[in-house]
């Protein structure tokens, strides 16, 4: 048996943010990361609406890129002398995922960080608050998703939570928000919403509700992210909806090996860190040519439906490994992790743990073929020196 959850309300379109005014409650937390809802108004904006609909509001501010457990902890403390029974969350993915962890201590405070990094083991929620996230960046599409990714920096390991009891009550898609991206990080999201597509497509757990979606996005990411990207408003509400697709494919779908890796590099040298659509975008291609190995014909499927060339499967998997590296090198993101700058006698020196623990990630169990310890930390190496999978 599988199932197929969503938000129960999703609001979209031009001024979505007005449905806080509707809202019933008596207090609301919002959470927010480095100060950009504040600075382009949209914050104002939500607690006027949330003053219309006389709810005593509280901040929890400056959640940092990649949330960290300190961070969720301290959040659910202050939630929990407010006792908020809403729980809002304004941003880019960081906030939303970090908020969506501080709910689970917030209503269990018994709760250890090491129970819930257990795949779909959460408690039930709900039991004090609901959830409301608004996106403010057009990739992660946390606001429709069961999972929330949270860093532990003592051992520099990205964990992705997993549970449907995180996925929120009410998403709020405003494209608004997603204007105010800076061009980078429109590159950076809009891949990571296609790394979402392809591989929620690919998984082992795709299923007939999600397939339409899966391949929906690819194409509104391959139609609009180029003019996204250089600012056109049409082309970043399109994304908005496109990442938002996706992520409805991957967390009813679940994702791959991509996933795994970026979850454990993102943190792991001390260049500094991989920001993760960036990550994804880099290891993409590599993953694709190796799942294609065993199993070419979804990514075909996928090539076919785009309309790009190629007489067979496998010239079909690279057709659609040349537009993802066509659409790469346009955004400004790096062949490997060498040219990322990743330094070499680090990433030696951590291949072999970060292959075991990419294969220990949540979402290794759903990649359409399973890597030995041995072909991970080639697959690894590939993507450092970009090198090409032969194996």
């Amino acid at each position: 048996m599988q199932r197929f959850t969503l938000p129960r309300d999703l609001y979209f379109g031009e001024n979505a943010l007005d449905y806080l005014k509707t809202l019933e409650g008596s207090k609301a937390v919002i959470v927010i990361g480095g100060g950009s809802m504040k600075r382009f108004g949209f914050l104002d904006k939500a607690l006027k609406n949330l003053e219309e609909a006389n709810i005593e509001v509280k901040l929890i501010e400056d959640v940092e890129p990649d949330p960290s457990v300190e961070t969720v902890m301290k959040g659910a403390e202050v939630m929990r002398e407010f006792n908020p029974d809403w729980i809002i969350s304004m941003g880019g993915g960081s906030p939303i995922d970090a908020a969506k962890a501080m709910w689970v201590f917030y209503e269990y405070p018994e709760a250890t960080f090491e129970e819930i990094c257990v795949p779909f083991s959460f408690p039930k929620l709900r039991k004090k608050a609901k959830f409301i996230a608004i996106p403010s960046t057009s990739g992660t599409a946390t606001e429709v998703t069961a999972f929330s990714v949270i860093t532990n920096y003592a051992t520099g390991v990205k964990w992705p939570l997993a549970d449907f009891e995180i996925t929120p009550d009410v998403a709020i898609v405003d494209p608004s928000l997603a204007e105010t991206m800076p061009a980078t990080l429109t590159a950076h999201t809009g891949m990571d919403a296609l790394t979402h597509a392809i591989e929620a497509y690919v998984g082992l757990t795709h299923q007939p509700f999600t397939d339409p979606l899966a391949l929906e996005a690819i194409k509104i990411v391959f139609d609009c992210l180029k003019d996204s990207y250089g600012g056109d408003k049409d082309a970043r509400e399109m994304m908005h909806y496109g990442q938002c697709m996706a992520g409805m494919a991957f967390s009813n779908a679940l994702l791959g090996i991509v996933h795994s890796m970026a979850h454990k590099t993102g943190a792991a040298f001390s260049t500094g860190h991989i920001p993760h659509g960036c990550a994804n975008a880099i290891y993409l291609p590599y993953v694709i040519k190796y799942n294609a190995k065993a199993d070419a014909s979804r990514y075909a499927a996928i090539s076919r439906f785009l309309g790009l060339e190629g007489e067979c499967d496998e010239c079909l998997v690279d057709s659609l490994c040349d537009k993802i590296n066509e659409y790469n090198i346009y955004l400004g993101i790096p062949k490997s992790m060498q040219e990322f700058g990743i330094l070499e006698d680090e990433f030696l020196a951590k291949v072999d743990n970060i292959a075991d623990l990419a294969i220990g990630d949540a979402c290794t169990g759903t990649n359409p073929r399973t890597p030995t310890h041995d072909e991970m930390v080639k697959l690894l190496t590939c993507c450092y020196y970009g090198t090409s999978v032969e194996f």
